[in-house]
């Protein structure tokens, strides 16, 4: 990589040049380079578990008896269509990638449940960058659609996903797409959230909080009207209040 600055910051490791950025956690990585970014990378170690689809394909890595997810970042929308993974590159600090990033570190230090940052690259192209983030896998976990699609849930499941969404509340924590594939909840009933691209830390404010659990509303009732089979109901929704209220 030929790298102009290393820096540290705690556990932190970060790796700079003039065309890449590279942080990592070097207490779950001793040392990368920006070929932990690359599919094939892993492929070639047979380090692939499986695959995801969304905007694009999201990889899950066995890596030392660790279980990560990378992710690239990719545009949606009409825009996503023409330029598929480049963004305008106004400074690292900027980069969704570095955002989500720092906001992991900081739930974490915290005690949130949600994934624990590994990495994050960033390549500059001129006045654009691509980059990609890789993140922990949450163990033995499914995500309450694939859940509710099989089963109910219990209305101490309910109280204790709105129990964990106020602890992200009280701290600041706003989720740009708080829905419900985004909420899973592991084989101890432990409720985790994930994916905070474009999330961030906010002054505590009513207005906001209010529109994320909106958001997360619609989201049970277009799941309610897409899927055959989706054991969820309107008084579901009053268990899962009464436990944000209740913290």
């Amino acid at each position: 990589m030929n790298p102009n600055a290393i820096e540290k910051s705690g556990q932190i490791k970060v790796v700079k040049s003039s065309k890449c950025y590279l942080a990592f956690d070097e207490s779950k990585l001793a040392e990368a380079d920006m070929a932990i970014f690359s599919p094939q990378f892993w492929l070639s170690k047979n380090a692939i578990s499986g695959t995801a689809q969304g905007r694009g394909t999201t990889y899950f890595v066995e890596h030392n008896q660790q279980q990560w997810v990378l992710k690239h970042y990719y545009r949606g929308g009409l825009i996503g269509k023409l330029i598929k993974d480049k963004y305008v590159f106004l400074g690292i600090e900027h980069t969704r990638a570095k955002r989500e990033f720092e906001l992991l570190v900081y739930m974490k230090a915290h005690g949130l449940p949600c994934p624990a940052p590994i990495a994050i690259g960033i390549r500059k192209y001129g006045l654009c960058y691509s980059a990609d983030l890789i993140t922990e896998r949450i163990k033995n976990a499914n995500d309450v659609v694939s859940i509710l699609a099989n089963r109910p849930l219990t209305e101490n499941q309910w109280q204790a996903i709105g129990s964990t969404i106020k602890s992200f509340h009280q701290l600041g924590v706003y989720h740009d797409d708080l829905n419900c594939h985004n909420i899973l909840l592991d084989q101890g009933d432990k409720v985790w959230l994930i994916d905070f691209d474009r999330g961030e830390q906010r002054k505590c404010n009513e207005t906001w909080q209010r529109a994320n659990l909106d958001r997360l509303l619609r989201s049970f009732r277009k799941e309610k009207t897409r899927l055959s089979e989706f054991y969820w109901q309107e008084s579901d929704w009053q268990h899962l209040l009464a436990g944000y209220q209740s913290t």
